[in-house]
């Protein structure tokens, strides 16, 4: 076998596989412990956006003043999040203190690349069936110009 053919064909593979490698980030979302009802709802739907990416995200939860004396209220603000979240993510680290900070990791089910490939299938299909509804509206639009153009006509009649 030629050796300058298995070089430039290992060289082609590793470039290919440098190409599909994706890199998972860890995102931060950042908690306070008297979290209103909404902001918490705002605040999930990013997490949940960050896992479907396939990034991981570390929750923290920042304490002040009193509410450092009251650390379990934040291990059950975490657990509450991290259990509505379940069906995108996995605890990878438990809730742990850090000073005032308490924090929990979640990582993704799906990896980074085979969510980036779904992702990329679903705005194809958006987008066909956008492309279909707007050649039927045209399709629609064309046949009552033919129809009025008709009408026209049979009135000069």
């Amino acid at each position: 076998m030629d050796y300058g053919k298995f070089k430039y064909e290992a060289a082609v593979k590793a470039r290919e596989a440098r190409r599909n490698q994706a890199n998972t980030e860890i995102k931060e979302m950042r908690f306070r412990l008297k979290i209103d009802e909404h902001d918490y709802e705002t605040k999930k739907g990013h997490v949940v956006r960050f896992l479907k990416g396939g990034d991981k995200v570390k929750i923290t939860i920042m304490f002040r003043g009193r509410e450092q004396s009251r650390p379990e209220m934040g291990r059950r603000l975490l657990l509450k999040l991290a259990e509505e979240v379940q069906e995108f993510a996995v605890v990878e680290n438990m809730p742990s203190q850090e000073g005032r900070n308490m924090s929990l990791v979640l990582g993704p089910l799906k990896k980074k690349a085979e969510a980036r490939d779904e992702q990329r299938k679903e705005r194809e299909a958006r987008k066909a069936a956008q492309d279909a509804e707007r050649t039927e509206r045209e399709a629609a639009k064309s046949s009552t110009k033919a129809e009025a153009s008709d009408a026209a006509a049979a009135d000069e009649d």
